[in-house]
């Protein structure tokens, strides 16, 4: 299974001059909502080979293969099948979580080296060093420095799908046009902010100041449903409603105790205008919950 990921927070930074990716304060948590994807090893001579339907254009999981026959993986030829229900281009992470799970396959299969994993995931992108293990995880530099995390107090979320989807690099592109990066001292201030948080969030949930997306104003701009689908959560009772990474996908937060069954309740009266609407929880490691043909 390939979990998706809900931001609790991203608080945006200035650009690195390293590779010009924006500096990150973030923490990410797998849900519910998850792809599958299932290996099928391949007579030799065979090419590797993705299949996902319903999505046209290069497939990072192609990508991560390739990345690793490039560094000697010599398994034999394998196809991967990806059954998507994460939105794509939504802000969930999907992408990058197949080709975490795609990397958790290939090492089960053997003949992977850790540090290919390692490397590989920075390079694939910022999203996929969190979701190698996924759960709860704090994530700094351009989102690749990874630190795992306890669980947080009892929440669940409705996740909120839109018919339309944005671009990672367009919304990050409209955020500097709206002039939304942070300065150094401030990122600094509310990492500080975060962890002290965090230390104590076994039995509390995050306070209300830290739960915040800075590229929200960014994907609302490019897709102006993402206000109208925030606005109709906190409506349905979300205590929190912010938008998933770069967008638009939104999400509705419920703490406490019953939380999922409060967020279920919420998603039957959200469906009448957000068909795609669901209630999704945490999710934890994921150990081997994976199938090979």
């Amino acid at each position: 299974m390939a979990p998706g990921k809900v931001n609790l927070c991203l608080f945006l930074g200035g650009v690195r001059e390293l590779d010009r990716r924006h500096r990150l304060v973030t923490v990410f948590e797998a849900v519910s909502l998850s792809d599958e994807l299932t290996l099928e090893v391949l007579p030799p001579g065979a090419a590797d080979e993705v299949r996902c339907p319903g999505v046209e254009g290069p497939n990072i999981v192609a990508s991560a293969l390739a990345g690793l026959r490039e560094r000697g993986w010599r398994a034999p030829p394998v196809r991967v099948a990806i059954e998507k229900r994460i939105p794509v281009a939504g802000g969930m992470g999907g992408g990058s979580a197949d080709a975490a799970a795609a990397l958790r396959l290939a090492r089960e299969l053997g003949g992977v080296e850790e540090r290919w994993i390692a490397e590989l995931a920075i390079e694939l992108g910022a999203d996929v060093p969190a979701a190698l293990e996924p759960g709860l995880a704090l994530g700094t530099g351009a989102g690749e420095v990874v630190e795992r995390l306890g669980p947080l107090a009892e929440h669940a979320f409705a996740i909120v799908p839109l018919p339309c989807s944005l671009a990672t690099p367009d919304v990050y592109r409209e955020a500097d046009r709206l002039g939304l990066a942070r300065s150094e001292d401030a990122l600094k201030r509310l990492e500080a902010s975060l962890r002290a948080a965090l230390a104590s969030g076994q039995s509390a949930g995050l306070p209300v100041e830290l739960i915040h997306n800075d590229l929200e104003p960014a994907a609302s701009s490019l897709c102006p449903e993402v206000a109208r689908a925030l606005a109709a959560l906190r409506a349905a009772g979300a205590a929190q409603a912010l938008v998933c990474g770069s967008g638009p996908t939104c999400a509705g937060l419920w703490w406490g105790r019953g939380a999922y069954a409060r967020a279920r309740r919420a998603v039957a009266a959200l469906r009448e205008r957000f068909p795609q609407a669901s209630a999704v929880e945490p999710a934890g490691g994921i150990g081997h919950n994976w199938s090979r043909r």
